[in-house]
């Protein structure tokens, strides 16, 4: 796999899972903790990982071939797979424009509670952006 998006995908879950830490301890603002310092790191490492994911992700399925120019399969309605691809990679693209919006929107705020990173979490945006990356993922060998 391109270190890029292996790097990219490890910012993502080690973001996440840091993210769900965070929100369990209850803390009120991030300038009680140790947690609280790294709160805004982890946020950074998970926006820029966004910041062409869906780039990164192209370039490797075509690494793999799973972009379509050798498949035979009919994806279904006709499509390609290429153009199956296309579109998965769209919805890559929106979701992780959506997180990331959400990201920086709380990362801009003075103040990071458990209660706001636990509704960052909760966010369907977010939740849409981790499947995505598992299933793209699981076609790419991560």
């Amino acid at each position: 796999m391109s270190d890029d998006l292996k790097r990219r995908i490890d910012a993502i879950e080690e973001g996440y899972e840091f993210f769900l830490a965070y929100a369990a301890q209850g803390l009120a603002d991030d300038s009680a903790s140790k947690a609280g310092e790294q709160v805004r790191t982890y946020l950074r490492g998970f926006e820029e990982a966004l910041d062409g994911l869906d780039g990164a992700f192209r370039r490797r399925l075509l690494e793999v071939g799973a972009g379509g120019a050798t498949a035979s399969a009919d994806p279904g309605d006709g499509a390609s797979p290429a153009e199956a691809v296309d579109a998965a990679l769209g919805v890559l693209r929106r979701d992780a424009a959506a997180s990331r919006a959400l990201v920086r929107l709380v990362a801009a705020q003075t103040s990071v509670s458990s209660q706001l990173i636990d509704n960052l979490n909760a966010s369907i945006h977010v939740r849409a952006l981790l499947t995505d990356v598992f299933v793209l993922g699981e076609l790419v060998g991560v």
